[in-house]
Parts: structure tokens; sequence; C-alpha cells
């Protein structure tokens, strides 16, 4: 009996990690909010956080399969930073913006966490639409070689 097959994605963002990171870029991930996600509730806009998640700003980072998790600095604060790997929807460098997008797929709930939105109405995140190709906002992908 064979296992189902593991997801490309996460090996994938660490690839393009490791390549920004070979070649002093800077990377980042967008990663679209949901229940499972904890961030700073301050830094999300309009659904989505950007995350540098070079070495430089980071402190115990991991990039697993499932989560991507670490410590980082907001406004001088530290804060523990966990994401699903489904809710990270690119990885690019800052500096050049090559990298890579991906499909948002629905993610699980880590044990031990808070979720980054709260069930009642006034803390709720929606979820936000496809963006247009026209969207001068969204981040704009090239192919790595």
């Amino acid at each position: 009996m064979s296992m189902p097959e593991s997801s490309t994605k996460p090996y994938l963002i660490r690839a393009l990690h490791e390549w920004c990171t070979d070649n002093g870029y800077t990377p980042h991930i967008v990663v679209t909010v949901d229940a499972n996600t904890v961030v700073p509730r301050a830094h999300i806009h309009d659904g989505q956080i950007t995350l540098n998640i070079g070495s430089l700003a980071t402190n115990r980072l991991v990039l697993g399969n499932e989560y991507i998790e670490f410590q980082a600095r907001f406004s001088g604060v530290t804060e523990h930073i966990f994401v699903p790997v489904a809710a990270v929807s690119a990885i690019y460098a800052r500096e050049t913006g090559a990298g890579m997008g991906f499909e948002v797929q629905e993610s699980q709930a880590y044990p031990g966490t808070e979720p980054a939105v709260e069930s009642n109405e006034s803390n709720q995140v929606e979820t936000p639409s496809p963006p247009d190709d026209d969207d001068p906002k969204r981040p704009r992908l090239t192919i790595v070689k």
C-alpha cells in the first residue's frame, strides 16, 4: 500500500529560500491569513501578510512540510509566527521580485496554537477574492532560471 504523494510546495519554498540566501537576496513569503495562521494582527492587510523569512529577520526558523515557524520582531516586540504551508501564496526575493506563486489550500490547525483570527465578527479577516491581473498592488513574480 503506497502513501499519498507529498506536496512539492514546501520543497520549492525551501529551495527558493536557499537560492535567495545564496545570492544575497532577502526571501519574503506572502501568506493568506486564515484561522490557523498566528501573526501580528496589526500587520495583516486585505487578508494577507508579507513576512521577511531571511536569516537576519528570523530566529529559530523552521521551514517544515506542513508549517513555517519562527520568531521575529515587530515594532520592537518579539512575536512567535506560525504559518501553515498551505496558506503561503508566494515566495520571492525582495530585491528583484524573482520567485514563485502558489495556490492557497485550506490549512489544518496546529495543536497548541492560538489562531490569528478570533471567532467574533469584529476581528474576522475576509478571505480575499482572487486579484485582477491588472491589480498594481499584486506582487509580480518572475520565473527563476
